[in-house]
């Protein structure tokens, strides 16, 4: 099949499907269900918590393994947490998924990356109509003391502009001076600062260098905001001392909007593409309310690089050391995923993932690169933070209409190149109902394993914010409230059996943002007579 690479950072399709024509498919979109039955429960053996089973730190579990992109929602997080109503541009599946740790089955399989296609059926938790769901996972069993990083050539380029002043300035130094403990001798790193101009502090020193400890000392605010000069700058110096083999990187820190020089969004990116052409990454940090989310999420984009939005400053400490202890492990490259499915399903949906296709039922995914998650458990975030958890892949399929479902619903078919050479590693699992067809439990749900159980949920409150955001900015405030008032009820609920602080924080914004709609002016929906419910949500999952 060939794959044509697209964006799938758009408005919730469900939204506009309610007006395609309705065809032969019988999908997330027929009889109620629930929650709550794993494949170890259908066998009756019960089931682990979502975040049970170990940590990934060294376990049986392995670690996890997860893209670039986005790596938090924390541009959504901090527009409710101002107490205000987020749009539906604000969120992206990539970076959603990404704040959620999966303990994904042991990595038993021969090669440094493992897939796992897990199948899982139940009820959504916005109108109880039945879904399928398929999650993709990959982890891995290498033993990451004995994993070789490859040197950096690493451009550090720093915002140094007015509005950095104070805190944030802070909290950069001391983020710069963590991040030199995870250095090796052999790693050639520069500093460069940007205001009104770009300003090369250090050229291509050791990570122990004096001279780049002094430079990260005196780090000071003051002037514009040129991030034209300041990234192309730190383009042009990781250029000069490109290193065969080496991770030659740009990491870029802004807290606001460019100023000066060049401003335009358009040649900002273009400039930025043009030298990942050329092999070179680019990880972007936003911090704070100020800066331009929608252009530094693009130039990660770019370059296959992480993007970071920092709601608290204090965060930058964290990121800058795991840039360099995770990220810049690779484990893949140049990563094919296809999706083939039989004849009693369709694939109606990818989330969490940048570049993929869908046709004839099929899919298509690329990803740039493959690396360490930086989260190592669910109970990972002792700095507050539960970015770099790896996320997940999530297909949705479709029964057929007159089609008989089968116990065998497909395969996943892995294919990378392994770093630094030209060796290709091909990988095949199936993707099997865990129980008998005509045993699934659409009251309680059918799951493969934990983890697709958990991925569910995670997709559920995904779409639910969607949905929400998209009413709201539609001007039906009493409506999206109305979506997630459902939401806040099935989402308790699940945590009541299946603890699990990912989605203990989901629930969180789920309830402050139906508390800004409140204050905006929605109305608690009542029921539409004496002793009634108040009608459903439309269905986020319709039949199309």
């Amino acid at each position: 099949m060939t794959t044509i690479k697209h964006s799938n950072r758009r408005p919730w399709i469900g939204l506009t499907a309610l007006c395609a024509p309705l065809l032969a498919l019988s999908g997330c979109a027929s009889d109620a269900g629930g929650f709550g039955q794993s494949k170890d429960e259908a066998a009756g053996t019960g089931a682990a918590s979502a975040s049970g089973g170990g940590d990934e730190g060294g376990g049986d579990e392995g670690l996890g393994v997860g893209q670039g992109g986005s790596q938090d929602f924390g541009q959504f997080k901090e527009i409710l947490d101002r107490g205000e109503i987020p749009g539906p541009g604000t969120l992206d599946d990539l970076g959603f998924f990404n704040e959620h740790k999966l303990v994904l089955p042991k990595p038993s399989c021969p090669n440094d990356v493992c897939l796992h296609g897990l199948f899982g059926q139940m009820g959504n938790m916005i109108t109880g109509s039945d879904c399928i769901t398929v999650l993709v996972g990959m982890n891995t069993a290498i033993n990451i003391e004995k994993l070789e990083r490859p040197p950096l050539n690493l451009a550090l380029v720093i915002d140094t502009s007015g509005s950095m002043q104070g805190e944030a300035i802070a909290y950069v130094r001391e983020g710069l001076m963590r991040m030199l403990d995870g250095l090796e001798s052999s790693d050639r790193i520069s500093l460069i600062t940007f205001s009104s101009g770009a300003h090369v502090q250090v050229e291509a020193v050791g990570g122990d260098a004096p001279e780049l400890i002094n430079a990260i000392d005196a780090i000071s605010a003051n002037g514009g905001t040129n991030i034209y000069d300041g990234l192309r700058t730190g383009f042009e110096i990781v250029d000069a001392h490109a290193l065969e083999g080496a991770q030659n990187r740009v990491v870029f820190l802004s807290d606001g909007m460019a100023t000066d020089g060049i401003t335009n969004d358009a040649k900002i990116i273009s400039m930025a593409a043009g030298y990942a052409a050329q092999g070179y990454g680019l990880t972007t940090i936003g911090v704070g309310e100020t800066f331009d989310a929608e252009l530094m999420r693009s130039l990660s984009e770019q370059a296959s690089g992480n993007f970071y939005f920092l709601q608290d400053p204090a965060a930058v400490q964290e990121v800058f050391h795991e840039e360099v202890t995770s990220f810049l492990v690779p484990l893949a490259e140049d990563v094919s995923i296809d999706v083939d499915i039989g004849d009693a399903y369709v694939l109606r949906g990818i989330y969490g993932t940048k570049l993929f296709d869908i046709a004839a039922g099929a899919g298509s995914i690329e990803i740039p690169n493959l690396q360490l998650a930086h989260r190592t458990s669910v109970d990972d975030h002792e700095d507050g933070g539960r970015r770099g958890g790896g996320g997940a892949i999530l297909l949705e399929l479709l029964r057929k209409q007159g089609e008989a479902p089968t116990q065998d619903v497909g395969a996943l078919k892995l294919r990378y190149r392994v770093p630094k050479t030209e060796t290709y590693v091909d990988e095949q699992v199936q993707i099997q109902i865990p129980v008998a067809p005509d045993q699934v439990d659409l009251e309680k749900g059918t799951f493969d394993d934990i983890s697709v159980q958990k991925g569910f949920v995670m997709l559920n409150i995904y779409i639910g914010f969607q949905m929400a955001a998209t009413r709201a900015a539609q001007g039906d405030l009493t409506g999206a409230h109305h979506v997630l008032d459902g939401l806040d009820q099935n989402v308790d609920a699940w945590l009541v059996q299946n603890p699990d602080f990912d989605i203990e924080d989901d629930l969180k914004y789920i309830r402050l943002f139906k508390t800004n709609l409140l204050n905006a002016g929605a109305a608690e929906m009542p029921p539409t007579q004496p002793g009634q419910e108040p009608p459903p949500p439309s269905e986020p999952w319709p039949n199309d």
